[in-house]
Order: structure tokens, then C-alpha cells, then sequence
């Protein structure tokens, strides 16, 4: 099911308007670096603000038009529950709803593959719940997250 916008289910509506450190595509994870930035996440499977760049709406773009270094992005904070339109890393093939998925260190989501050997989760780290089947191997590609 294809959509048109990153915020799919949106409960509680927690934006920040913060400048780009780079180019940063709608639905990427992506992180404050300081009290005026945000980049792409750049840590992969680290712990992780639930913070996605949405498209600017006001200004006419869609979820496929990128922000460029020193523009002002939206930036939205989703709850528990929400549903984003998240962007799959290239290679990655999630293939049961439900897959955990964490930071690729790009922007884009993985799925979790690891746990520690103590049983221990950093639940900081995953970033939300595939709520679809998506195939990435040939290309980045979007996908539902339930955030947790």
C-alpha cells in the first residue's frame, strides 16, 4: 500500500522546525547534532531519538523532494503507536511483519539481526515494528513502522 505522505498514523502531533546539516530525504531517521541542526542518524543500530525529517507541505514538497544542507526541515517526533513512512536501507529484505528495525547510520532503517548474548535489548535502539513485508535488495525503499 503506497502513500503519499511520511506521517501515516499520527496521534500526537510533536514537530520542530531545525536546519539541515546535509541532504536529508522525508522519512529519514534522523538526529539533533546541535542546538540548530539535524542530520542523518549516523549510528548504526545505536540508540535512537524517534525523530523522522516529513515533507514540507507549505512550500509545496512532496516525500520525494530533499531537503538540502541549510534548510529548514520539519522535523516530527512520533509517539508510541504511530506509523511512519520510513525509508528500508538498500539490501535489506523484511520479510515478516513484525521485524524489529534500527538505524542503518544512514537515515534509512534495518532490521535488527543481533541481541546481546545476556538476553539484554537496548530497546533504545530499535526505532519501531514493520507493519508490512517490503524488499529492498535492488534499492533503498519505503516502509510502514509502527513506532514502540
Amino acid at each position: 500500500m503506497a502513500t503519499n505522505t511520511i506521517k501515516v498514523i499520527n496521534h500526537s502531533d510533536v514537530n520542530y522546525e531545525l536546519v539541515a546539516g546535509g541532504t536529508i530525504t522525508p522519512g529519514m531517521l534522523i538526529e539533533q547534532y546541535s542546538a540548530t541542526q539535524v542530520r542523518a542518524h549516523s549510528t548504526a543500530a545505536g540508540n535512537a531519538e524517534k525523530m523522522f525529517a516529513v515533507e514540507d507541505e507549505l512550500q509545496g514538497n512532496t516525500i520525494d523532494d530533499n531537503y538540502s544542507a541549510t534548510n529548514t526541515v520539519i522535523c516530527w517526533l512520533p509517539g508510541r503507536g504511530d506509523i511512519v513512512n520510513a525509508i528500508l536501507a538498500h539490501g535489506q529484505n523484511v520479510t515478516t511483519v513484525g521485524t524489529f528495525l534500527v538505524s542503518n547510520a544512514n537515515g534509512h532503517l534495518k532490521a535488527k539481526t543481533s541481541y546481546a548474548s545476556t538476553g539484554d535489548v537496548d530497546v533504545e535502539e530499535i526505532v519501531g515494528v514493520a507493519i508490512e513485508a517490503v524488499n529492498a535488495t535492488s534499492a533503498a525503499a519505503r516502509i510502514k513502522v509502527r513506532i514502540i
